[in-house]
């Protein structure tokens, strides 16, 4: 008669550790840094273009200490002095079904200073979304708008959304320019003189 070996209930897998709780195993994590990519203006310097990231808020209102009031009026529609901390936080904390933004980095000051920022916002009624780039005064006319430009527009065509509009001051050649090239059709916009309406079709 064939003798079966006793279970050894000491075997690594009796002794093996217990799984973690449910409430450690479906916690949400920190999200992984974005991956940047270089960008060099024509001048020379060297910045980053990558997502915006939640740790963002305190240098987005750096950034935006530094808009001239022309430029936050047409950005934002009414006169701040200031953007305020809730609202910073609520553009940094994007939600991706809905939104996409990019900053540009500059690492070369410490803290890092963000010098430009585009954005779409998806309307998912209509299959369209708004952009809107923003770029310190300082750094415009060196490339970085068709950056954050080029970067929108890929982003619009990998989402398949039907169209992809926004606003362009006429003054800013360059950037109507490269619209143009990228497909984009302007009109002028009756209430807001100076300033175009460029769209976008898939």
């Amino acid at each position: 008669m064939t003798i079966q070996p006793a279970i050894d209930f000491a075997s690594p897998i009796r002794n093996a550790p217990l799984p973690p709780r449910s409430n450690q195993r479906f916690a949400r994590t920190e999200p992984a840094p974005a991956a940047a990519d270089p960008v060099t203006t024509r001048d020379g310097r060297v910045l980053h273009l990558r997502s915006i990231e939640p740790g963002d808020v305190a240098a987005l209102r750096r950034c935006f200490t530094r808009l001239p009031a022309e430029d936050i009026r047409r950005r934002f529609m009414h006169t701040l002095t200031e953007l305020p901390e809730p609202m910073a936080r609520r553009l940094c904390h994007i939600d991706p079904s809905t939104e996409a933004a990019f900053v540009l980095v500059d690492d070369n000051v410490a803290p890092a200073e963000l010098r430009g920022v585009g954005r779409i916002f998806i309307d998912e009624a209509t299959d369209s979304a708004e952009f809107s780039v923003l770029v310190e005064r300082e750094w415009t006319r060196l490339g970085l708008g068709a950056e954050l430009m080029r970067r929108l527009v890929a982003t619009y065509r990998e989402r398949g959304l039907a169209e992809l509009w926004g606003y362009v001051l006429v003054e800013n050649r360059p950037m109507l320019a490269l619209c143009s090239e990228l497909g984009f059709s302007s009109r002028m916009v009756p209430d807001e003189p100076g300033v175009a309406q460029i769209t976008l079709r898939l």
